[in-house]
């Protein structure tokens, strides 16, 4: 049998070496569309801070590590699937044919129609050719104008800084990481990060970029400022790589959509990691949640499944659970499950900003299903484990909307009760 499996990120990686272990005797085929070999995206601030080299961001280290396990590579980039005559073609006119293939494209990032994106010194920070022109312009003393304090804005933050530079965030929200954060917890970010030394100007865009008279750029505002800057970084977020699908019978909505086995709407066909949207764990609806350790769990399920698992013996996804970790430069938060809280449930938060600490629980019945922190740091797993494992707190539920921070001491009894 003849795997294809397209990308090699994370996802891709991991259902390569899956693959190869479900299916010694099978073919497979590893399709990047980069120069370099496989490597992590979310390696790449470590490597604008000069803390690791360009290897560093490989996936793995030793350089015939899929030579060794028969997985053969090519680079291209695929435009074309014929579903009916299982064939891929190649933005280099070449066809290959597949038994199963899995598509695990990734993102890219989105670029806002504005005036003047395409200068040379406007950057997006997503591959290591990004990186390598980032480094080039992002110097000590570099005015630095970042669209953007999402997820991938924030990652990147740190390592800006610590390049020396004069950074600014302009962010359309009313707080940082308004995806992932409650509005306090986002609010308490970007007091932090102001402290640190950057501007943050949220509730605002930007509307025109054009060349500057005593600077490589005049960035226009969308509040009518304007700034000088030598580089602009646009960090609005990313979409999945679905594009070349158009005309496929495989389902694409905001990515591609799939079962808990991680196949689309095609046998044969799956998908996994960031250009996925699989059944979230609590409601059912679909979601990309597009994280690392996801994008793994899911290249599992779907390369045990390409090796021939069916009926009952498929493997399974239990449901994907939104997680984002984030470090904004010292300031560790994270949220989990249904963050925002749902319909009819209920709710606690309390903030200790003094201290650096923030917490908030979201309810449905007795049932934690999201949570926001900030500062807790040595149990957060605990959060993770309450909400995946949809325990039932009975009599802790109150208690903890008395005090949200027992949340470790309701994990505990509610192990013994399984016991």
């Amino acid at each position: 049998m003849k795997h294809i499996i397209l990308g090699n990120g994370p996802a891709g990686v991991v259902a390569a070496e899956t693959l190869r272990r479900a299916a010694p005797g099978d073919d497979i085929l590893l399709v990047g569309n980069e120069a370099a070999p496989p490597y992590s995206r979310m390696a790449i601030p470590y490597l604008l801070e000069g803390n690791i080299d360009e290897s560093g961001t490989y996936l793995r280290k030793s350089a015939d590590h899929f030579e060794q396990l028969c997985i053969r590579q090519r680079r291209g980039r695929a435009v074309a699937v014929n579903a009916e005559k299982r064939t891929v073609l190649f933005d280099d006119g070449h066809f290959e044919d597949y038994d199963r293939l899995l598509v695990a494209t990734g993102s890219h990032p989105v670029r806002p129609p504005i005036p003047g994106i395409d200068l040379p010194e406007v950057q997006t920070c997503w591959t290591l050719d990004d990186a390598r022109a980032i480094a080039q312009l992002a110097k000590p003393g570099s005015r630095v104008l970042q669209l953007g304090a999402g997820f991938i804005g924030c990652i990147i933050m740190e390592a800006l800084v610590k390049r020396g530079v004069q950074l600014t965030v302009v962010e359309m929200g009313d707080r940082m990481v308004p995806r992932m954060m409650t509005p306090e917890a986002g609010t308490m970010i970007k007091r932090w990060v102001e402290k640190q030394g950057v501007r943050v100007v949220t509730k605002a865009g930007v509307e025109r970029i054009e060349n500057g008279e005593k600077s490589p750029l005049t960035v226009t505002l969308s509040t009518g400022e304007q700034l000088d800057c030598d580089l602009l970084i646009v960090a609005a977020g990313v979409a999945p790589n679905v594009a070349f699908l158009e005309g496929t019978p495989v389902h694409v909505a905001k990515g591609v959509l799939v079962d808990d086995t991680m196949q689309t709407s095609v046998p044969g066909i799956y998908a996994a990691g960031d250009v996925a949207e699989a059944p979230d764990l609590f409601s059912g609806r679909h979601l990309v949640a597009a994280i690392q350790p996801n994008a793994a769990d899911q290249a599992r399920v779907a390369a045990l499944n390409m090796a021939g698992g069916v009926g009952k013996g498929a493997a399974r996804m239990k449901g994907v659970l939104a997680i984002n970790v984030l470090d904004s430069m010292g300031m560790i938060s994270s949220s989990f499950g249904e963050w925002q809280g749902v319909a009819d449930g209920d709710g606690v938060e309390l903030a200790d900003e003094a201290n650096g600490r923030y917490i908030s629980l979201q309810f449905d019945g007795d049932v934690l299903v999201g949570a926001t922190s900030i500062g807790l740091t040595q149990h957060v797993g605990v959060l993770r484990g309450l909400i995946q494992g949809r325990t039932r707190l009975g009599a802790w539920k109150d208690r903890l909307l008395e005090s949200p921070t027992r949340f470790v001491e309701a994990y505990l009894a509610s192990q013994q009760v399984v016991r």
